[in-house]
């Protein structure tokens, strides 16, 4: 009999099935399908002969990213935002998040005067996007830099260390790793937890849906995303042997 609290039955520091496909972008220098559970993320790294204009003259590039959910990546259609003009402020916020993450881990002067960019396009959306988004995005751009590597176009050894996302959240009173939709549509707490494969943290959000939470439970998080976070630092390794 199945007593977990969960609605999928996982248990509360069990990670969603999650699988990282190398090299499923024919034209991209790297590129990864990300599957966390239900949660689709197609992420491609593109190498730019060029820095953003603002870097030039400096002696070091740049590691940027663009995130997109498809329209029908979720249970009803959502409009294009290309078609509104602009991206929404929730896509801003998570481009730019996936941006900085991998930032955290590059010698930005090895690269030399170049731009990667990191494009994550969500085909199907079940929770956690933007932390499958930033797992998978570390692949890509590790076969691009290896790609780059391949053709003496790096000065030193550029990536520093592994980074990845997993999100973490109270439900039902209980801390649980890894939330599905219909465990953050509902949560008491939401966090997402950005870390490194040596353990230093790049980026922690937490919000409070209801009662604001203790430190006792933000510790308790943590806890539960450095742990998933191994795991999926694991799979990257394994990944990318």
């Amino acid at each position: 009999m199945n007593t977990s609290i969960r609605p999928s039955g996982r248990a509360p520091e069990e990670l969603r099935k999650v699988t990282l496909e190398r090299a499923v972008a024919r034209y991209a220098e790297g590129s990864c399908l990300v599957k966390f559970g239900e949660t689709h993320v197609l992420c491609t790294a593109s190498l730019e002969d060029r820095p953003p204009p603002w870097l030039r003259g400096q002696g070091r590039g740049w590691v940027t990213a663009e995130y997109a959910m498809l329209p029908r990546a979720t249970l009803e259609r959502t409009r294009r935002e290309v078609t509104s003009g602009k991206p929404s402020g929730r896509t801003q916020e998570i481009q730019r998040l996936i941006g900085r993450s991998l930032r955290a881990v590059v010698d930005l002067h090895a690269i030399g005067e170049r731009q990667i960019v990191v494009d994550c396009d969500v085909l199907q959306a079940d929770g956690g996007t933007r932390t499958a988004a930033i797992t998978g995005a570390w692949v890509a751009l590790h076969d691009c830099l290896q790609w780059m590597q391949a053709r003496s176009m790096l000065s030193a050894k550029a990536l520093k260390d592994h980074v990845a996302a997993v999100s973490c959240g109270i439900y039902r009173g209980t801390p649980v790793l890894d939330l599905d939709y219909a465990e953050d549509s509902a949560a008491e707490t939401d966090a997402n937890f950005v870390l490194t494969g040596t353990g230093g943290i790049v980026e922690v959000q937490g919000t409070a849906e209801g009662a604001p939470f203790s430190e006792e439970e933000l510790l308790r998080l943590l806890a539960l995303a450095r742990a998933g976070t191994e795991k999926l630092v694991t799979l990257q390794k394994l990944a990318v042997s």
